[in-house]
C-alpha cells in the first residue's frame, strides 16, 4: 500500500492544466490499489494522493482539500467494490462521473456556479485519463502477478 501512496505522490507531480493546481495523475495509483488490494487501500491511496497533489499545487482551496480527499477516498472505495465484482467498465464510469461532476457539487455553494463550470472540464479530462490508464494497466498487472507467482491449487 505504501508503494501506491508513493506513486500517488509521483502522479501528483504530473499536473493536468486546470483552474486550480491540484488536478493531476494522483488517482491512477489509487485506482490500481483499489483494483488490486481492495477498497480500504484504494481509499487511503486516493485520499492521501489528493492531499499530496494539493500540497504540490500550493493548496489553492486551503482546508477544503480535506473534503476533496474524502470524496476521492469514497470514489476509490466504490471503484474497488464494482471492479472486484467484475463490473470494470461500471467502476470506471462511476469514478469518472463521480469525480468530474458529483465531487465538485459542494463547491457550487462554497465558491459559486462559475467555479464549478470552470473546474469540471479539467476534472473530466483528469478523471478520464486516470481511469483509462488504470483500466488498461490493472488487467496486465494481474496477469503478470498470476504468471510470476504461481499459486498452488492443492492448499
Amino acid at each position: 500500500m505504501a508503494m501506491f501512496i508513493a506513486l500517488s505522490a509521483v502522479g501528483a507531480s504530473i499536473k493536468i492544466p486546470a483552474v486550480i493546481g491540484s488536478v493531476a495523475l494522483d488517482s491512477f495509483p489509487a485506482l490500481l490499489a483499489a483494483g488490486l488490494l481492495g477498497g480500504p487501500a484504494g481509499a487511503a491511496a486516493g485520499g492521501l494522493g489528493h492531499l499530496l497533489s494539493a500540497i504540490i499545487g500550493g493548496m489553492p482551496l486551503g482546508p477544503l482539500h480535506l473534503l476533496v480527499a474524502g470524496e476521492m477516498a469514497l470514489l476509490a472505495y466504490l471503484f474497488a467494490l464494482l471492479y472486484k465484482n467484475g463490473k470494470r467498465w461500471s467502476a470506471g464510469v462511476l469514478f469518472i462521473m463521480g469525480n468530474s461532476f458529483a465531487a465538485p457539487l459542494p463547491f457550487i455553494f462554497l465558491m459559486g456556479k462559475s467555479f464549478y463550470l470552470a473546474i469540471v472540464p479539467s476534472l473530466f479530462a483528469g478523471s478520464l485519463l486516470n481511469t483509462l490508464l488504470a483500466l488498461i494497466v490493472l488487467p496486465r498487472i494481474v496477469k503478470l502477478l498470476e504468471h510470476s507467482l504461481p499459486l498452488s491449487r492443492e492448499t
